[in-house]
């Protein structure tokens, strides 16, 4: 049952969760989220069938139908649950994760997330105690539903003209391979875009920096303007600039202020991720952005959003939450927007790096992870360890820590899966960045044992 986390269930198949799971599961969910029918979609990885008839088989047994989307990106199935008025949905996938992993996103009425401590708990409560699994004496039915027009159409309806751009893509032999060319043509550069769910190129995680690479030689040999890179089911997009450098995906919530906030004039709540750069702020209040800071993840973001009524939201991790699209997160409709930017920069001669050097003004040491047993007891030594040696600006302690200082902050957060602290810091220069770091590495190695890894 190892494979039942914070936001959804997730794991190498056959190792942390089998079919059985996986009917139970399905058997389940109508109950929990009370619905009659469940909106079921698929990515392409080579176990998504088999989990596929498990869950199917375990929804009907309950009584409860299946509208099945067949293959599907995961923004695709939000769209269908959010639209078409479903209580409940699962996308089968393993989202950014090597081939070997699957797993379960579950959604609720509105898409809004479904994570362990709003029903994915009590689902796994119930697998542990042993409850059975009765056939209902209706037998569900399953009825294949097919919304990729109605999705397409809603994307292709904020689409700009990208006739005066240059474009590159790697659709890392994921989801996004069902829309991409119906989106932006045929005269973009793409490679890896034929769906394979034994992802042969590389990983489908485009925050790892060897899975990128392809791209950043991809942009220079075609002098694009810009590259696009998306995960395995498309819920996420990261971007490279015309010079090849990796774009930190945080700096695109500030990029895309220019669509919604000046393009739109939709002034008013921006979300932001706990571990967000202070620049993408500073970037956008002047243009009318109130900035609200959270926790980390779509189960947290998408109903943060959807609380606040913000326009829209991002975090580090390559997720972007649109209130137009029922507050949850597309890749897709994430990079159509920032194109519609980046081609209007482009007719004022601003190219990508001009536009994020304006707005990137700190050093930023990158997500660091500390693998360490006592998780809280290292970052209250962090905490306690730098407020003693200075007065904060600010203070958050709803995701582990983010400390602000006049010249340098920082967030230490733990790994809710595994034995690790996720620690980021940003500075007004590479020195004082590089002094903190030590400092922090000399008091988790030191005092916990923490191995940097």
């Amino acid at each position: 049952m190892g494979a039942f986390h914070a936001y959804d269930i997730r794991g190498i198949y056959n190792v942390d969760f089998d079919k059985d799971t996986v009917y139970k599961v399905g058997y389940f969910l109508p109950e929990l989220l009370g619905a009659d029918k469940v909106l079921v979609g698929r990515d392409c990885r080579v176990s998504s069938p088999e989990i596929h008839d498990s869950l199917v088989r375990g929804i009907t047994d309950s009584g409860a139908d299946v509208c099945d989307l067949g293959l599907s990106t995961t923004p695709m199935v939000y769209f269908g649950t959010a639209k078409y008025g479903f209580k409940a949905s699962v996308q089968i996938t393993a989202s950014h994760n090597p081939a070997e992993y699957n797993g379960l996103k579950v959604s609720m009425e509105n898409a809004l997330p479904v994570g362990l401590d709003n029903g994915l708990g009590q689902i796994k409560a119930w697998i542990d105690e042993g409850r059975p699994c009765v056939s209902s004496s209706r037998k569900g039915s399953i009825r294949e539903m097919d919304i990729r027009k109605d999705y397409l159409d809603f994307l292709t309806g904020y689409k700009d003209d990208y006739s005066g751009l240059r474009l590159a893509f790697d659709l890392s032999n994921g989801m996004s391979v069902m829309f991409a060319r119906k989106i932006f043509g045929d005269s973009p550069s793409y490679i890896f875009d034929e769906m394979d769910g034994r992802f042969p190129n590389h990983e489908p995680n485009p925050l790892v920096p060897e899975n990128v690479k392809a791209l950043k030689a991809l942009v220079k040999k075609t002098g694009a303007d810009i590259g696009v890179i998306y995960d395995g089911d498309a819920d996420r997009v990261m971007f490279v600039d015309e010079k090849g450098e990796f774009i930190s995906p945080d700096l695109m919530i500030a990029v895309l202020g220019h669509y919604f906030l000046e393009k739109r004039g939709e002034k008013g709540i921006v979300l932001q991720d706990i571990r967000s750069s202070k620049a993408v702020g500073e970037h956008l209040v002047p243009m009318g952005a109130e900035m609200h800071t959270w926790k980390v993840g779509r189960a947290f973001a998408a109903r943060k959003l959807r609380e606040l009524d913000g326009v829209y939201g991002g975090e580090l991790a390559g997720h972007y939450y649109f209130r137009d699209f029922f507050y949850s997160d597309s890749g897709l409709l994430a990079s159509i927007l920032i194109l519609n930017v980046v081609a209007d920069m482009k007719k004022k001669g601003i190219s990508v790096s001009s536009l994020i050097a304006g707005i990137a003004r700190y050093k930023n040491s990158g997500e660091i992870n500390f693998r360490v047993e006592d998780k809280k007891g290292a970052m209250d030594a962090v905490r306690e360890f730098f407020t003693a040696a200075e007065k904060p600006s600010a203070m958050m302690d709803f995701d582990g820590y983010r400390v602000e200082f006049p010249q340098w902050w920082f967030n230490i957060r733990p790994s809710n899966t595994e034995p690790y602290l996720r620690f980021i810091c940003e500075a007004v220069s590479d020195e004082l960045l590089s002094e903190k770091v030590s400092a922090v590495e000399t008091i988790l190695s030191g005092r916990f044992g923490a191995v940097r890894s």
